[in-house]
């Protein structure tokens, strides 16, 4: 069904669980050679293991790196670029959230939440563009997907520092499309709402630890945002970046698209 991908070189942030892993799992499936990237190389190594029992012929590379981190990003990306060439597919999704009011969001928390979630989607994009250009220049048509979440396009409280790091990812989204537009490359941004990964398992432990709820009145909490009354799946998620980076998709650019059961339909 996505042939077109088969070869393709996706290097995917925050690879080792969650919406990374499911990511990882749709570009295997479809025939992508991947670059996982993420903190904990042993976190890394079980993904890839996991892979293979799904997709035993995968062609897979570690590259442990931290996104905020400049320089680590850029020694990943060329040790990626040595083993399968230039990155056709890029999938910012590495990214943290930390809830604390306004009044107690010191300049470090501010600091680490754009770093991850914002300068390092500038930095994983910075160092993979230049091939992604020269190969779409010769054929082979770019994506960069940054995962943001519902987070960057309307409010939320006590996450302050996280909502304004996800609202620039979107607006680089935004801009970047309108530069890259006869290049080759389209960017595109996939919203998620409360979506059941490692950052919602944290959120429900601080919402008992801080309310005294239950872990399930916490989680329903949490899923009362979404009209479908439920946490979006990973997998959900991941279909949709596939379908972002398949051939039917070249006139969708510049998109932030929620994925989030209605949430911000109303």
């Amino acid at each position: 069904m996505f042939q077109e991908l088969e070869g393709r070189h996706a290097l995917i942030t925050g690879a080792g669980a969650g919406i990374g892993a499911a990511i990882a799992l749709q570009l295997a499936q479809a025939g992508c050679r991947l670059t996982l990237c993420g903190r904990s190389q042993g976190t890394l190594q079980a993904q890839v293991e996991a892979l293979r029992v799904q997709v035993p012929d995968v062609a897979v590379l570690i590259a442990p790196m931290d996104v905020a981190d400049e320089h680590a990003v850029q020694a990943a990306v060329q040790q990626a670029q040595a083993r399968f060439g230039p990155v056709n597919i890029l999938v910012n999704n590495a990214g943290q959230a930390s809830s604390q009011p306004f009044a107690k969001t010191d300049a470090v928390l501010w600091q680490q939440m754009l770093n991850v979630n914002l300068t390092g989607t500038y930095h994983c994009i910075q160092a993979v563009l230049p091939g992604m250009l020269e190969a779409a220049k010769s054929g082979t048509p770019g994506r960069i997907v940054n995962i943001a979440s519902t987070a960057g396009l309307k409010g939320y409280a006590y996450v302050s520092a996280y909502v304004a790091a996800k609202h620039g990812v979107v607006g680089l989204t935004k801009a970047l499309a309108l530069e890259l537009a006869r290049k080759g490359v389209t960017v595109n941004a996939i919203c998620p709402g409360y979506t059941e990964t490692d950052i919602v398992r944290e959120a429900v432990q601080n919402i008992v630890s801080k309310t005294g709820k239950s872990e399930a009145e916490a989680r329903q909490a949490l899923a009362a945002s979404n009209p479908q009354q439920r946490l979006v799946q990973p997998q959900e998620v991941a279909q949709s970046v596939l379908w972002l980076c398949a051939a039917g998709s070249n006139a969708i650019n510049g998109q932030a698209i929620a994925i989030d059961g209605g949430e911000l339909a109303g």
